[in-house]
């Protein structure tokens, strides 16, 4: 009986193999059936197009198609590619100051730059960019599309726009060379804020300077701080992480899980906080990408910030870049991002606690009111001279948008009340 069991469990071993060779082997028949139809197909264009291609031009471009139809950030890069990446992570480089996606065979606005030519002509997150130059992009790789928009500094082109239920508008922008500085910080009263306008090298070791300087020109009366991520496209990974540790003290920040389960990789925070458990509001918004869905994903879940704004863009997949020797690499998408409590980011992006759509605050309307200059008979102004306008400052338009700026007046509504409250306990 028992020579029976190891004979037919022996039997079924042989059988598995020789199905699992089987089913090999269809699968690689199946593959040279299809790279012989690339053959084929390549054969005609190169006999019966009406022009001449080169191979490399095809090669290319079938390599594009193949990696573009995977999602909106997998692509192929050439050389000269490569190498312009790798001067956007370090934080300078030359175009229009706007981060983009595709979708629907469009550009896709993610966020503009701040301070960019972009940024300056009003562009804004979700805009769709339908032509170049009066050239449609339907159809167009993004790569393509990019290449487009940058080019020689002083150069003007002319972006035409969709926004919303609106009707198609041009914009014209002249190139620049984009000095991206990630972090741009200021005191509002008693409480420190700090823009992070993108994830390049810089950020991390520029933002713990900026906690140091409030923490010197506020004093100890400091109350919290409010750390702006609205327009922030994202950026590095690594500066992500980064920027997520200073706040913790420990836990996780952020696991990445692709297709072998095996492979997934969990971020921990490091002992020590640079704010030492001040309270902390992050402003997000539809603009809010990537590296900034996983700092205020990370600093949520671990009850360390309020978020307060809009929901977020919902870019939640991880991407490496991967060299061909001597053909330059591949952007190819990985793994999914997840917050610590396990939820994924990707497409549903990350909802505030405190909702507030984007406005500003302005002055009620006293054209009607009268005046003293209003009355019968009123006596002239003895001043015959006038002041001529002097420009505003950086800081003083930044201090004149910040006075209009609704979201940030909640965030710093918030910080106010949750140090009142704070103040109360400890008087008790």
């Amino acid at each position: 009986m028992r020579f029976i069991a190891i004979a037919a469990a022996t039997a079924f071993v042989f059988l598995s193999a020789t199905q699992v060779q089987a089913q090999s082997s269809k699968s690689s028949s199946d593959t040279y059936k299809q790279l012989e139809l690339f053959g084929t197909v390549l054969d005609r264009i190169r006999s019966d197009y009406v022009e001449e291609v080169s191979d490399a031009e095809l090669i290319k471009a079938a390599i594009d198609g193949m990696l573009t139809s995977l999602d909106p950030h997998s692509s192929y890069l050439d050389e000269e590619d490569r190498k312009r990446l790798d001067v956007d992570t370090r934080g300078e480089f030359g175009g229009l100051g706007i981060e983009v996606t595709m979708e629907g065979g469009y550009v896709k606005v993610v966020s503009p730059i701040d301070d960019t030519p972009a940024a300056e002509a009003g562009m804004q997150p979700n805009d769709l960019i339908i032509a170049l130059d009066g050239k449609s992009v339907r159809g167009m790789a993004l790569g393509d599309a990019v290449k487009l928009m940058r080019g020689k500094v002083g150069d003007k082109i002319k972006l035409t726009v969709r926004r919303g239920e609106q009707a198609p508008f041009d914009v014209e922008i002249v190139r620049a060379v984009i000095k991206v500085s990630p972090i741009r910080a200021r005191s509002e009263g008693k409480i420190g804020y700090i823009r992070i306008s993108s994830f390049t090298r810089q950020t991390e070791p520029n933002l713990i300077k900026a906690v140091d300087e409030l923490k010197k020109e506020i004093g100890e009366d400091i109350e919290g701080f409010v750390l702006d991520l609205r327009n922030n496209p994202g950026g590095l990974l690594d500066q992500a992480i980064s920027v997520s540790d200073a706040f913790l003290d420990k836990g996780e920040i952020v696991s990445t899980r692709g297709r072998e389960k095996q492979k997934a990789q969990r971020y921990n925070a490091q002992s020590g906080d640079i704010i030492d458990g001040l309270p902390l509001v992050i402003l997000i918004n539809g603009g809010s990408a990537s590296a900034s869905e996983i700092v205020a994903g990370a600093l949520h879940d671990h009850g360390r910030a309020i978020l307060v704004g809009e929901r977020t863009f919902g870019k939640g997949s991880v991407q490496t870049i991967q060299r061909i020797p001597g053909h330059g690499a591949i952007r190819l998408t990985i793994a999914r991002y997840y917050t610590p409590s396990g939820i994924s980011i990707q497409a549903k992006g990350i909802e505030p606690d405190i909702n507030v759509p984007l406005a500003k605050v302005e002055a009620l309307d006293t054209s009607m009111r009268r005046r003293e200059a209003d009355l019968d008979g009123a006596l002239d102004s003895s001043e015959e001279k006038t002041l001529d306008k002097v420009p505003l400052t950086r800081e003083q338009k930044e201090a004149k948008a910040a006075a209009q700026d609704y979201q940030l007046i909640r965030a710093l509504d918030v910080l106010r009340g949750i140090s009142f409250y704070r103040q109360s306990i400890m008087s008790k």
